[in-house]
């Protein structure tokens, strides 16, 4: 039994601490229906094999070598279907793990909040006892908390930080100046790291609402004395038919998805959890604030924001049409919208007071009047009905403008309608979320002075605030290169310069372009007689004042510039503003915010030399301060447009992947945590405030992991209250699937942030720790680079021993792999692909190569004192803390063992003895660091400070070695029928189609085993 497997490995892991019954039970549970839905469907000759797949694994993951042979000869012996059943069961069990340790997650920061609630409750007795008796008492929030004893996780939360700044005397005055400014941005991308089908995310929604449903169940079963209950059998029977139903559903994408796919999928988080879970994230805080410095005065509402690429980001993915932006925006609308309505639906049934028992003010009636002369069609309807229910009846007026709005919405979704955002405007509609905000707050204003009070329309009126009619705001991405093709073909055509564009140097682009800003004159003809490329930059310009125009302001005011490189790639945005009308010449006034993003580890290096220039140029330091008016220093005073809050304010992208498929992990750290002390110092005499946006992804070898540590890790004084941060593919799921984790990782984000701002710990300034990493730094760089780059077999090696064909062939995204099609190298290759392969065969090389080299060669300068000093970084620095944690993390879950079974495989047998090679030196690597950050975490195996996530790692790899052998198989398979293919003669019995499909959902499993993809 696979159940019995796993119990008798339970103790020799020890990956349960005796805190953890309720997972142990869960984890029992979904075993055992998961067995039962094999054994149903497909018969006890698949739960025997699995079993046996299974066997031949340590509890660590590990294969010994006296099996190994006998583990090739059952997999390879496997008829196809078997495999890809084999390999469709171990996903499936990922999957149902994955959602097993959401749910106990979620259920952990529930009860961890309970307790903290408690002892804050304790700690006021107390204070109260000490002000009336005199006594000391015992400060326990501060022992639980502070002291380090058990209850560690609370630790990240506005009821760990509030008491923590006032136990550190913070100027409450300091607090309240940042909760002012406090602007956390948090934006969900279309990048395709995501592999599970929306369908399937689905399913888990289901049966995590069932397993809730079941702890409730219990819990009221075990309140009355009772050992189980009809209720709890007929919810595990419900468990039982999901599963079986998801085993019959298919998990592979059935066709590429479309952009507006993407939109679907992404937006669902909104529509399913972040709407409704936003409004309690300003409800805590305030609780946790009002709880230590009553005086202070709470952030604005709307101080967690959320943003969107999808439909925006157009950078390698020729699909985001100006149109299909257009109608993405009208989709964000028309969710809100709904979500509005069905609120003011449910307050129509809540807001029942007559006016036989209630008075209500005279502006209330005064709106009932003017709403009964603008739609007498409502009053005729349900004057009589409500006739002693005012509230009702301006809620039907509202519900009617609601629907009205909406029906518009839903016509101007069309392309050809956008010309009606021009010639008409419509009576008996919101234009914007405004409007509908004030008619919610006249109503709050009559219940307040009535001594009444209405937590849904409380709630109402707080995603008011914080969605609009929008939802999120809609960043635009673009390629540099883009813009300067574009300017180049326009200045070409009307043949105004000297010789053609691409050939004048920086300074005299510069030049150029600052002239062309400067004047009102049209630079592009109203006929372009241009290419389809060209037509479609200049389009999308117009397009995203179309949207400003339609949506307000709000709904885009941030353009990307990737890959970055000089001054004239983002003056060349701003010219191609100018001719689409965000931008005015005479008063060097814009609706747009120009972001650069600085990619490359050079690209890192120049960004404060590009943006001190272009800070010297008197336009685009009016564009930031709001025009020339603004400008001039003694009116400093003077509120900034209200189009462009707040005025001065620069907002920089720092990007994760490609410096690190650039240079490796180490160095990529580095030379962004430089790029931003560096581009703090350079705005600092021009008087503007930065916000730095971080490209995070899933993986660490793509920035991800914790935010919290990350946020902390930050330069001190470069954050100031204010980041932005993406959030992509997987990490959706983990996050923001159900509402109470959503919900602590918003907390424990907006705690970083406060923290970090207030309590940063000066160990950035240091120069000799400076120095000491820029040698690691550049030690790191030259291990990896020396591999990856320059090793004249590695390409070979990464394109025959990972899955990086078969992976291009998913139908994940909308976007291609590659940045340009052509030459297959690694410069045109994504960063995602890139992780995801290395992930699926068990190298995680992007994520730590060359560290273990840099740190050995510092170790052996200065054996002894060396060590200390890093042991002494690894305590104190947190930015230092951050890396080693990153690369312990990721050590943990790399097999070599399973990785060299992909080398000896899947390499040509000419290959065999080259690629080994390179293998031999990746081992080496890997064994190196290893050592190295023991030494510095003075543990005796990785993650043995890290009880949670080492118990998460060993669960999974019990069973996710069977299925790398799996995959290993197929993708033989696979590729002996491409070989035998291309020389015309093919002895299989299977066609490529199966083949492939089977490749494709073992990367499918260990995407779910390693919970990780891009």
């Amino acid at each position: 039994m696979l159940l019995e497997s796993l119990q008798s490995t339970v103790e020799e892991i020890n990956i349960f601490s005796t805190s953890d019954l309720f997972l142990r039970q869960r984890l029992k549970l979904v075993e055992s229906l998961w067995e039962s839905v094999l054994k149903a469907e497909c018969g006890q000759e698949l739960v025997d094999l699995l079993e046996k797949l299974r066997k031949i694994c340590s509890p660590e993951g590990q294969v010994t070598d006296k099996p190994k042979t006998s583990v090739n000869e059952l997999i390879e012996g496997l008829e196809l279907n078997e495999a890809i059943r084999a390999a469709r069961a171990f996903a499936l069990y990922f999957q149902l793990i994955n959602i097993v340790e959401q749910h106990y997650e979620q259920r952990d920061q529930q009860l961890n909040r309970r307790a903290t609630y408690q002892e804050s409750e304790k700690k006021r007795e107390n204070n109260q006892a000490k002000d009336t008796n005199g006594s000391e008492g015992t400060d326990l929030l501060e022992k639980a908390l502070v002291g380090g004893t058990e209850n560690q996780a609370a630790g990240g939360t506005f009821h760990w930080l509030f008491p923590q700044l006032k136990k550190l005397n913070v100027p409450p005055q300091q607090i309240q100046r940042l909760l002012e400014q406090l602007d956390i941005r948090l934006v969900f991308t279309a990048h395709p790291t995501e592999i599970v089908r929306h369908t399937i995310r689905l399913k888990q929604r289901r049966i995590a609402t069932l397993l809730r449903r079941l702890d409730l169940a219990e819990e009221a079963f075990r309140g009355m004395g009772l050992n189980s209950s009809w209720e709890a059998e007929s919810i595990i029977e419900q468990l039982n038919e999901e599963i079986r139903l998801w085993w019959r559903t298919d998990e592979l994408h059935q066709f590429k998805p479309s952009v507006l796919d993407e939109v679907d999928y992404t937006l669902h988080y909104f529509d399913e959890v972040l709407c409704d879970a936003l409004p309690q994230l300003s409800q805590r805080l305030q609780q946790a604030l009002k709880e230590n410095f009553s005086k202070i005065q709470p952030p604005r509402s709307t101080f967690c924001r959320f943003g969107s690429w999808v439909g925006g980001d157009r950078d390698g993915n020729p699909f985001v049409t100006p149109d299909v932006t257009w109608r993405t925006a009208c989709y964000q609308r028309n969710l809100i919208l709904k979500k509005y309505l069905t609120a003011v639906k449910d307050l129509t049934e809540i807001l029942s007071s007559s006016l036989h028992w209630s008075n209500v003010s005279q502006d209330l009636l005064d709106s009932l009047e003017r709403d009964h002369v603008a739609m007498p069609e409502i009053y005729e309807e349900f004057a009589i009905r409500y006739r002693q229910e005012p509230y009702r009846l301006k809620l039907a007026y509202i519900q009617k403008r609601l629907e009205n709005t909406r029906d518009r919405n839903n016509y101007l979704a069309n392309p050809e309608q956008r010309q009606i955002i021009i010639e008409e405007t419509p009576e008996n509609i919101y234009h914007s979320g405004a409007e509908f905000e004030t008619e919610l707050q006249l109503i709050k204003r009559n219940l307040e002075e009535t001594g009444l009070k209405c937590q849904a329309l409380e709630n109402l009126i707080f995603q008011g605030q914080m969605f609009g009619f929008n939802l999120t705001q809609l960043d635009f991405r673009q390629e540099s290169s883009r813009h300067s093709e574009t300017i180049e073909a326009i200045a070409n055509y009307l043949n105004i310069l000297p010789r053609p564009y691409g050939e004048l140097s920086e300074e005299e682009k510069v030049r150029w372009l600052v002239g062309e800003l400067e004047t009102r004159r049209p630079l592009i003809p109203m006929e372009m007689p241009f290419d389809e490329r060209t037509i479609e930059t200049v389009e999308t310009m117009r397009m995203l004042r179309y949207l400003q125009q339609e949506f307000g302001v709000e709904i885009c005011q941030t353009y990307i510039i990737s890959m970055t490189n000089d001054v004239s790639d983002v003056l060349e945005v701003l010219l191609l503003a100018k001719e689409a009308g965000l931008y005015d010449p005479g008063t060097s006034t814009t609706t747009i915010r120009i972001v650069p993003l600085f990619e490359t580890v050079d690209d890192l290096k120049r960004a404060p030399e590009i943006m001190d220039a272009l800070f010297k140029l008197p336009l685009y330091r009016a564009s930031l301060a709001g025009g020339y008016d603004y400008l001039d220093e003694s009116k400093t005073e003077q509120l900034p447009p209200p189009q462009l809050q707040p005025a001065n304010l620069q907002e920089i992208m720092v990007g994760y992947s490609d410096s690190n498929k650039d240079s490796g992990f180490l160095s990529s750290n580095w030379e962004i945590h430089k790029a931003q002390k560096s581009l703090q110092k350079v705005a600092e005499p021009y008087n503007l405030d930065l916000r730095l946006f971080h490209g995070r992804g899933g993986s660490v070898g793509r920035g991800g992991g914790p935010a919290y540590a990350a946020i902390l890790a930050q330069p001190t004084g470069t954050i100031n209250g204010r980041i932005k941060i993406t959030e992509q593919g997987e990490v959706l799921a983990s996050k923001y699937s159900l509402p109470e984790l959503a919900l602590y990782n918003l907390e424990t984000a907006t705690t970083a942030v406060i923290q970090a701002s207030l309590l940063g710990s000066g160990f950035d300034d240091i120069v000799p720790w400076n120095e000491i990493m820029e040698e690691l730094a550049s030690s790191a760089r030259k291990a990896y680079r020396s591999l990856i780059y320059e090793h004249a077999d590695f390409l070979d090696f990464f394109l025959s021993v990972t899955p990086i064909p078969e992976i291009s062939q998913l139908q994940i995204s909308s976007r291609p792999a590659r940045r340009k099609s052509g030459k297959k190298d690694l410069s045109t290759l994504r960063a995602i692909p890139w992780v995801f392969s290395w992930t699926q065969s068990r190298f995680l090389l992007p994520a730590w190569y060359g560290v273990g080299t840099a740190l050995e060669s510092f170790l052996q300068q200065e054996p002894e004192e060396n060590l200390k000093l890093l042991r002494y970084f690894y305590l104190k620095w947190p930015f230092f803390k951050m890396v080693i944690s990153k690369v312990e993390m990721t050590l943990s879950k790399v097999d070599l063992q399973i990785a060299n079974h992909y080398v000896k495989e899947l390499s040509n047998p000419e290959d065999i003895e080259r690629f080994g090679k390179v293998f031999d030196r990746i081992s080496e690597e890997y064994y190196r660091t290893c050592n190295m950050i023991l030494s510095i975490t003075e543990q005796p195996k990785l993650l043995e400070g890290d009880a949670n996530l080492q118990r998460s790692v060993q669960l999974r790899n019990g069973t996710i070695v069977p299925l790398g052998f799996l995959q290993v198989s197929l993708l033989k398979r696979l590729r002996q029928y491409t070989r035998q293919a291309e020389s015309g003669v093919i002895h299989f019995r299977y066609s490529k189609e199966e083949l492939l499909r089977g490749a494709l959902l073992t990367i499918n499993g260990i995407a779910a085993g390693m919970r990780n993809t891009g």
